[in-house]
């Protein structure tokens, strides 16, 4: 076992009486300096080097939920014994495991420990922002009224086209398009004859379109007469003949569609007290990292990543 290959018999007594010590606390004390003597006496100690202070084992045991507390026991007594013996003696054995086996200078541990302090770092300011529903009911409105798209949209619908120069060549590839009603077949019809450079590489998709034309893709805006067209057919229906587009022609696929959003404050105000309180969370932490990188980041050489050399068949 662990503890016993790590425990000599006269430091298996030391605990257990120092056990018993704190299982018999002493009266209340009489000033902040008797307490301050009481929360320091030593529990049990590990090696040559850790101690477990009456202190540390209040503070940790004050922090547990009732159902935490509960697992160790159904008395005080049971619940002081507990968690000194089944959590801190049994954390200090490991830690000490640790450092005769020289853990601490394994590379995967020291990327461990850095992650699991960040990560305490990070919950740390979660605590300090409190939770979501402390979001205030003025920044609630803001966010409603700056991302009103999110919340009242209109229908928007999927459309794939393959824009052709002539009504020919529009009726030839649609028939072809038909025939093989399939993704691949569509993106090598919008490849080999789409004068749309812009989407004839992504299949012609050009997003999903309001009835006025104004696409999900940024800056793109549609003929009405492709989106009119489109509104017409079912999803996954191609329009049956090509769609004059000023003086070209187009071969239009409805790919899907998304219903109109109607959602009133009230509504998704629990929605948006969550986006917001994940917003103030990274400026909170974008800000403390900025103000970390100006005072402890020192000697970046980002030429040096020139040098670095990694292995193609690395694991991530």
């Amino acid at each position: 076992m662990l503890g016993q290959a790590l425990v000599s018999p006269r430091v298996a007594a030391f605990l257990l009486l120092s056990a018993v010590a704190v299982a018999s606390p002493p009266g209340s004390p009489k000033d902040d300096a008797t307490d301050r003597v009481r929360r320091a006496r030593v529990v049990a100690r590990v090696g040559s080097r850790e101690a477990i202070t009456v202190g540390e084992l209040e503070d940790r045991i004050e922090a547990l939920v009732p159902a935490q507390r509960a697992s160790f026991g159904e008395t005080e007594d049971a619940v002081r014994r507990g968690f000194l013996h089944d959590v801190a003696i049994r954390e200090m054995l490991l830690l000490e495991a640790a450092r005769s086996r020289h853990l601490e200078s394994d590379p995967a541990v020291v990327v461990a420990i850095d992650r699991a302090l960040s990560g305490a770092t990070v919950r740390a300011l979660r605590e300090a922002l409190g939770p979501p529903s402390a979001t205030l009911p003025q920044q609630v409105a803001e966010y409603y009224r700056a991302h009103i798209d999110r919340f009242d949209a209109p229908e928007r619908i999927q459309i794939w086209r393959i824009l052709c120069k002539s009504v020919e060549e529009a009726n030839s590839v649609l028939g072809s398009a038909m025939s093989t009603p399939t993704v691949p077949k569509f993106a090598e019809l919008a490849r080999d004859h789409s004068l749309d450079k812009a989407t004839r590489l992504r299949s012609g998709n050009l997003g999903f379109l309001t009835l006025d034309g104004l696409s999900t893709e940024p800056g793109l805006r549609v003929a009405h007469e492709v989106v009119r067209a489109a509104a017409a057919v079912h999803d996954g229906e191609f329009v049956p003949q090509p769609v004059r587009e000023d003086e070209y022609w187009a071969v239009v696929w409805r790919r899907g569609s998304v219903p109109a959003v109607r959602r009133a404050l009230e509504d998704a105000a629990p929605t948006i007290r969550d986006a917001v309180w994940a917003a103030n969370l990274k400026t909170r932490t974008d800000e403390l990292i900025a103000s970390l990188r100006s005072t402890k980041l020192r000697d970046e050489n980002a030429a040096l990543l020139d040098a670095l050399a990694l292995s193609e068949t690395a694991q991530p």
